[in-house]
């Protein structure tokens, strides 16, 4: 498995217009072959960036999503940099252990 966590600095009173962003196109990457899972994490303090997980099956599939027709329509139409309070960071892992709760 191959995790991407996007930490997204949102800045006061533009929370509502991010979390919508993502509602509005829940559903479309999960079309796209490899992907796994997408949560979009609220931070509880305001220091504190949203965090966008998607776990996909591998590297390339998440490197053939960033090629794809769809992540172009998904970025095609961007906040204003007025929403955002700093700069963005992408940060991917390959997984090497996982433990889940079974039943």
């Amino acid at each position: 498995m191959f995790i991407v966590a996007n930490r997204v600095p949102v800045a006061a009173g533009w929370e509502e217009t991010f979390e919508e962003r993502f509602r509005k196109r829940a559903g479309q990457i999960d079309q796209q072959p490899g992907f796994v899972r997408m949560e979009v994490l609220r931070p509880e303090s305001d220091e504190a960036p949203y965090v966008v997980l998607t776990t996909w099956r591998d590297k390339a599939s998440f490197e053939a999503w960033v090629g794809s027709e769809d992540f172009k329509l998904a970025h095609s139409n961007p906040m204003p940099k007025e929403a955002f309070d700093g700069e963005g960071k992408l940060e991917m892992h390959e997984v090497i252990v996982a433990s889940e709760q079974s039943g």
